[in-house]
């Protein structure tokens, strides 16, 4: 059941990351291989922060199906201590959080720089960035490109181009046919049978040049943001982080990012652990199918949810604000033992009860309202038949 949650999760999470980034996809003009490439980038990313909710709902649902069936209360009247239950659902806790310490800082650093060097080498290509024949792109601030119609072969067919990002000079380029040529060392565009106007913004005079062939460096039309990838904190390996190179201009800039990156790394992979202690204190004991509570999953997925926004909330706000680090290991820490010390005093952990009738009430309510609403679209739709 983990794997199957697990895979589910992880897919939903990645069409979300590739649907945020559907413009760069469909305007880089790559292949489909490129694209594919880029995509699987983002799955690393998801795993670590889905698998100890796939370990929650996996333990809670299992748990509470042996509870249905009455398994735990024979394992209970077969004198079987609470370890034959707690055991193995905390060995592969433990084995879950291994695995998401080598996938956060092994795996993820390398798909996180593999994805901004290819985000990078797409910008770089302007000529692919303005496949989209008939549309103005905006390259760079105050930079515009235009193409009429691109051939099979790689041929442009009416090129514009408008750079203002001279303050002084406004250029003009139009040129009937271009082609881009790739060299050792640059990139040219080759263009044919056109003019440059160039306009001097003081005074306002302008003057036209033509040309039969003209080249024109492409190095011009990329800002030093898109000519070299931006490697941030949480794309650097665990190593980077314990001794981040001084010379490092992120790291110059906000120092404090990686000390907080650093910190992260060394508490997330808790979760699964502390996920399973509390899936634990709330469903491996066995309750009566009287018992008017809410079910344990949903009891052990809240309590989960809470934790782990506190321990998000509080990644963030360490970003700024150094003495907020130490929260970010202990509040994993408060919950591990918070839900042990329930299993050492065989204490069952649960939704308040003022909670639990809130809830049961509000569903009750809820299934009322959607049965009257459906008796009445069926009887209005008999007697329209009739």
């Amino acid at each position: 059941m983990f794997f199957a949650v697990l895979l589910s999760a992880v897919g939903i999470t990645w069409i979300v990351q590739v649907l945020g980034r559907i413009n760069f996809l469909t305007t880089s003009g790559q292949s489909f291989y490129y694209i594919l490439k880029f995509s699987s980038n983002l799955l690393p990313s998801a795993f670590p922060v889905v698998m100890p909710f796939a370990l929650v709902i996996a333990v809670t649902q299992t748990l509470s199906t042996m509870n249905q069936d009455s398994e735990l209360v024979v394992i209970n009247a077969a004198g079987a201590p609470r370890s034959a239950v707690i055991r193995p659902v905390m060995l592969f806790a433990i084995v879950i959080a291994a695995a998401s310490f080598l996938i956060s800082n092994f795996v993820v650093p390398y798909s996180q720089m593999n994805m901004r060097q290819m985000v990078a080498e797409a910008r770089g290509d302007v000529i692919n960035l303005v496949v989209q024949q008939g549309s103005f792109r905006e390259i760079d601030t105050d930079l515009y490109l235009q193409i009429e119609n691109r051939d099979s072969n790689g041929t442009i067919q009416g090129l514009f181009v408008s750079d203002s990002r001279d303050k002084t000079t406004d250029l003009i380029y139009y040129a009937k046919e271009g082609l881009v040529v790739q060299t050792a060392d640059q990139g040219l565009l080759i263009m044919k049978d056109g003019e440059v106007h160039r306009r001097d913004v003081q005074t306002g005079n302008v003057s036209i040049i033509k040309f039969n062939t003209y080249a024109l460096d492409l190095a011009a039309f990329l800002s030093s943001d898109d000519k070299e990838a931006t490697i941030f904190p949480k794309d650097r390996p665990l190593d980077y982080l314990m001794n981040p190179d001084p010379n490092d201009k992120q790291y110059q800039q906000r120092p404090l990012r990686y000390t907080s990156e650093l910190y992260k790394r060394l508490t997330d992979w808790m979760y699964p652990i502390v996920f399973a202690l509390i899936s634990l204190a709330a469903a491996a004991d066995s309750r009566s199918h009287r018992e008017a509570r809410i079910s344990a999953s949903f009891t052990a997925i809240t309590i989960s949810l809470i934790v782990f926004w506190l321990g998000y909330s509080t990644g963030q706000s360490t970003d700024k604000n150094a003495s907020m680090l130490p929260m970010l290991f202990a509040i994993p820490i408060l919950a591990a033992l918070s839900a042990i010390y329930a299993l050492a005093t065989n204490r069952q952990i649960g939704i308040p009860t003022t909670w639990s009738n809130w809830f049961k009430r509000t569903f009750e309510s809820r299934q009322v309202a959607f049965a009257s609403a459906g008796a009445r679209l069926f009887g209005r739709k008999r007697g329209g038949h009739r």
